[in-house]
């Protein structure tokens, strides 16, 4: 299969994943690549199918496993596209593990932490440098992720960090949850905070890496925000959609952003929401009471 551009996101099976997907596999070219990947064989070939059958896509659309659990299988995908495709162009970074209200926060920690962080750094580590001049590198978080929302004693962990130390921050605080010390340390029950901030941390830190040369070459690294979404994961934990959108919807503005001619250089290493940089050091603690986790 020969292909332009390569196109690539995880977590796409269903939701915003599967938007994502839809809107790159119609917005781009014929000979342009859009994989669509997971961690269900069965599922991921036949959403496949079922975006290749779509009537607006006009893209090659391709379904590959990926547990992105396994950090060697993310290094081996980014590897095998760099051999086969020499590289690629947009990555969207979307995998989440879905946790509900009335579990323990505790009790699923290390896979949400695998799925939201541990698997984000191999993203980041794996595809940074195959990614093409031009091209994007999108982690999809939300405004929890802003340094504000944890505790200020917390934040020397993630402001100014590099990607190890983000990576150390994020297994003391595994660790932290383990021992029952977590909370006494100030971090917030509800894992979703300090996935999120740890996210946009590590974008960070890897543009502060690159910033140099991708801002010479058109490329974006980013955080990106879809705001809320009426989707399986963020259903259970809200009472009021009414303002919610739907995934296909959401997906427009990271979809504008992650296919711009020319990459904004204010929104390069940020969180982005809608267009515009959200404040690195905005947001405040959570009430831990309040089991609402913000879009």
């Amino acid at each position: 299969m020969n292909a332009s551009r390569v196109a690539l996101v995880t977590g796409a099976n269903q939701g915003l994943g599967r938007a994502l997907v839809e809107g790159l596999a119609a917005r781009m070219n014929p000979d342009d690549l859009v994989l669509l990947t997971g961690r269900d064989g069965g599922r991921v070939a036949d959403a496949a199918r079922e975006v290749a059958e779509l009537p607006g896509t006009r893209a090659q659309v391709a379904g590959r496993l990926l547990d992105v659990t396994h950090t060697a299988a993310i290094a081996a995908l980014a590897q095998d596209l760099a051999t086969r495709h020499g590289g690629v162009d947009i990555v969207f970074s979307n995998a989440v593990a879905r946790v509900l209200p009335d579990e323990s926060q505790a009790a699923r920690a290390d896979e949400f932490i695998d799925v939201s962080n541990t698997a984000t750094h191999a993203v980041l580590r794996s595809f940074a440098p195959v990614l093409r001049p031009g091209g994007s590198l999108l982690v999809v978080a939300s405004t929890l992720g802003t340094l504000g929302h944890l505790d200020p004693r917390l934040h020397p962990l993630f402001d100014g960090a590099d990607l190890d130390r983000v990576e150390r921050a994020v297994e003391s605080w595994r660790s932290a949850v383990h021992s029952g010390t977590a909370q006494e340390a100030g971090w917030p029950v509800w894992l979703n905070v300090p996935s999120k901030v740890a996210q946009v941390a590590a974008v960070r830190a890897l543009a502060d890496e690159r910033r140099e040369s991708d801002l010479a070459s058109g490329t974006l690294v980013a955080a990106v925000c879809p705001g809320l979404v009426d989707t399986a994961t963020s259903r259970p934990w809200f009472s009021d959609f009414s303002h919610a959108q739907s995934p296909g919807h959401a997906a427009e503005a990271l979809l504008d952003l992650a296919l711009t001619d020319q990459a904004d250089p204010a929104l390069y290493g940020e969180l982005v929401r809608f267009g515009k940089a959200l404040p690195w050091y905005d947001g405040t603690p959570p009430v831990e009471q309040d089991r609402i986790v913000t879009p």
